[in-house]
């Protein structure tokens, strides 16, 4: 992490916590650990010059150019055993770290969950389409491979994806067990099955009618990107539990996503829930606060503790949600077509 990243990370991480009603908790948890994703070399890299991070409109905090997949892990101060990779959205063209992923991670982290944000490859930035598909694995599999140093129990790792970073956590959870990339060590001995599964305003199929987003043109250079990419199609019984997100008036991934996922998944008789609000647009991260799509993190938490996850059931539901959060923008709502 350069000087710049460790200022923005610093800034970001005491005004959740600030927001989140913790000014007067202990001083504040070490900048996160960034591990590689894959050995030095192992992909070579079509990406030129240094990373991008957007500072304006709905870009505003979103992560492109990544030569470097990785993950950041924030470790709370007293690890309650679980753990969530987390995939931002953003067409896969960039990655929302700044709305949507980073605020996520530190939400977990303060009820003390472990909680790893990854910089995945972008086809936008010249990788093949299945690159962030074999990162998603990988994320997976790292995260699991080092469970014991991480204090969390190995079947209590999920995956929370937004918008196509939810496209990407939803062929993590169903083709899991698909090679997408020959093992490259021992980490990858062990399971890329995520224990839970959420899904926020996510793009969840590429089909017609639901083919509209920047997602589906991303991943069009690979010839069977449709139904490879496409969560609805590779639905299995013995894949984890989903909780899903989204409002009816979402511009960007219609609501039709998330109900194609919650019919396709009670077909096959996998334990769903859905939350579908009047309105809120699209890529509201933790949600402003007040708002009906605001609720979902408190939601979710209540899910996550019925299936055994997240800590003990009786934690409150003001530990569950945070009152106020750094990222509380308005909901897309200004024709950013792209912003899937």
């Amino acid at each position: 992490m350069n000087l710049a990243s460790a200022r923005r990370w610093t800034s970001a991480l005491f005004a959740a916590l600030l927001a989140a009603g913790a000014a007067h908790a202990a001083p504040p948890a070490p900048a996160p650990e960034v591990v590689p994703l894959w050995p030095q070399g192992q992909w070579p890299s079509p990406v030129r010059g240094p990373e991008r991070t957007g500072r304006e409109g709905s870009a505003n905090g979103a992560v492109s150019n990544i030569g470097e997949p990785r993950l950041e892990i924030y470790r709370p101060e007293r690890p309650n055993g679980s753990a969530a990779v987390i995939f931002g959205g953003g067409g896969y063209f960039r990655i929302q770290i700044g709305g949507a992923a980073r605020p996520t991670a530190l939400w977990l982290q303060s009820i003390g969950v472990t909680a790893a944000v990854v910089y995945y490859r972008l086809p936008g930035d010249g990788w093949s389409p299945v690159s962030p598909f074999q990162d998603g694995q990988r994320a997976m599999r790292l995260v699991r491979a080092r469970a014991a140093e991480l204090g969390v129990d190995p079947q209590r790792i999920g995956a929370i994806g937004f918008s196509a970073g939810g496209n990407l956590a939803g062929i993590t959870g169903t083709r899991y067990d698909e090679p997408l990339y020959p093992p490259v060590d021992d980490n990858d001995r062990v399971s890329a099955r995520p224990d839970f599964l959420a899904m926020i305003y996510p793009v969840v199929s590429l089909r017609a009618p639901l083919d509209k987003t920047r997602s589906r043109r991303e991943l069009a250079p690979q010839a069977d990107a449709v139904e490879a990419y496409s969560v609805e199609a590779h639905l299995r019984r013995d894949m984890p539990p989903v909780f899903l997100a989204q409002a009816a008036d979402d511009p960007i991934a219609d609501i039709g996503h998330s109900l194609a996922m919650f019919q396709a998944a009670h077909a096959a008789g996998v334990p769903v829930e859905l939350h579908a609000f009047e309105r809120g647009g699209h890529s509201w991260g933790l949600g402003p606060p007040g708002s009906l799509v605001g609720q979902w993190p408190r939601l979710f938490a209540q899910w996550a503790r019925s299936h055994g996850f997240l800590g003990a059931a009786a934690q409150t539901a003001q530990t569950a949600q945070p009152s106020k959060r750094a990222d509380a923008a308005k909901p897309a709502r200004d024709g950013n077509a792209e912003g899937d």
